[in-house]
């Protein structure tokens, strides 16, 4: 008989040794592992993509310190059902509230929180998939321990898949033969549970032979409609951006219109375009990123449905201006050099002389202040000694990057390749 439980529900883990994926927050000696030992739990946020254990951590730190447990959505929740569970909290010796999709309180839902919080009536634990330094009010953020959890590997997913077929009182008695795996792992993306979700599609829709054509199959026979929170999620904005970098303005606003259409938030838009603006147009056209802080300052102001107009706007300048990543691809190797080469020390006359020890140690000497000479420019050595002559960032072709090239190029006589 097929079982009413969903198989992702029916393989929930029970404790942290069974959490996948997770382990920079849950090993031996982890914070979070201590806070449970000790009954010592604080509020928390956790961040991370759909389908990496959120609402499971919160339930596993809950039991294991035993703790009452409460849970609310924050999509079919408001300040009303906190109140009524913070009622109810006061009556226990210790309870958590945890909210799935915190982010989707306004301030003065988050604001009914705070009082609680401050008193220990409750534990909040909050699961967002949104940065919570922008959708976490400060004073509540101030006030919890914020967790980042990460996608799950595809190994991850391989051992959750093989705890399925092997764990499953269900699952066990269908003879299922594991031929490939590759494309449950791919089209799953990292996500734990819609990995259970498409094992348990092909089982219901009677293979059982897992192929990669069997799940391609039963995967296209699933709705195309977007969904916030599921797999459509990371698809569509990845089809969104890579239609402005490819300068087609015309995709861009047709995959915007799919993410408006489906209930995305307009500021989850407007934020990824603000990153577009630096990580893929830069200093190629550097109003770019003037216009994209202005869209995303301007829809939290004006709200749905007047700012899909500027956020139209918005994604059309983008996909029509000239790109460069040049300053994307500096930090990158900027980054790459660190480490590899570790903490280098700063060049001493680099170093601040703030005290008379200091500047007998040679802090500051030989230093020579730029806008003494020329141009407002004196050559001389701003990286550590491994590094000299290393040029991180590389200016694009396009004519305001040529420009910039030029500069450089006068200044430094070839040094850095410029």
């Amino acid at each position: 008989m097929l079982p009413s439980i969903p198989l992702a529900e029916r393989l929930r883990p029970q404790s942290l040794d069974d959490v996948l994926g997770q382990e920079h927050i849950t090993g031996p000696g982890s914070l979070m592992r201590q806070a449970i030992q000790t009954g010592l739990v604080p509020s928390l946020i956790l961040w991370g993509p759909p389908g990496v254990g959120k609402t499971t951590l919160a339930q596993i730190i809950a039991q294991s310190a035993g703790l009452g447990f409460f849970q609310l959505s924050a999509v079919s929740s408001g300040v009303k059902e906190v109140r009524e569970v913070i009622d109810q909290a006061k009556h226990q010796r210790g309870a958590v509230l945890f909210i799935d999709e915190i982010h989707r309180f306004n301030k003065g839902q988050q604001d009914a929180l705070l009082g609680a919080v401050e008193k220990g009536t409750i534990r909040l634990i909050g699961a967002t998939t949104e940065n919570p330094s922008f959708e976490v009010n400060a004073a509540l953020l101030s006030r919890s321990q914020v967790f980042v959890l990460k996608s799950l590997t595809p190994e991850h997913l391989e051992a959750l898949l093989h705890k399925a077929l092997t764990q499953d009182d269900y699952l066990k008695g269908l003879d299922i033969v594991l031929t490939q795996t590759e494309a449950l792992v791919q089209l799953s993306g990292g996500d734990g549970r819609k990995l259970l979700n498409l094992l348990e599609l092909l089982v219901q829709a009677g293979f059982r032979q897992i192929t990669n054509d069997n799940v391609v199959r039963v995967a296209q026979q699933k709705t195309l409609r977007y969904d916030k929170k599921g797999e459509q999620h990371y698809d569509i904005i990845s089809a969104f951006i890579k239609s402005m970098r490819g300068s087609d303005p015309n995709g861009a606003v047709y995959w915007m219109a799919r993410m408006i259409e489906g209930g995305e938030d307009v500021k989850f838009i407007a934020r990824r375009m603000l990153i577009f603006a630096s990580e893929d147009v830069g200093n190629a056209n550097p109003n770019a990123l003037l216009l994209a802080n202005a869209c995303f300052d301007a829809v939290q102001k004006i709200g749905y449905p007047e700012s899909r107009i500027i956020l139209s706007q918005c994604a059309t300048y983008l996909a029509t201006s000239v790109k460069s990543n040049a300053a994307y691809e500096a930090i990158g190797a900027a980054q790459k050099a660190v480490k590899e080469t570790g903490d280098l020390p700063v060049p001493l006359h680099l170093r601040n002389g703030a005290s008379g020890l200091m500047k007998e140690m040679g802090y500051g000497e030989n230093y020579q202040y730029s806008h003494l000479g020329e141009n407002n420019f004196i050559e001389q050595e701003y990286l550590p000694e491994p590094l000299v002559g290393k040029a991180f960032y590389v200016p694009g072709e396009n004519a305001r990057e040529a420009e910039l090239k030029r500069f450089l190029a006068e200044r430094w006589k070839g040094k850095y390749g410029y």
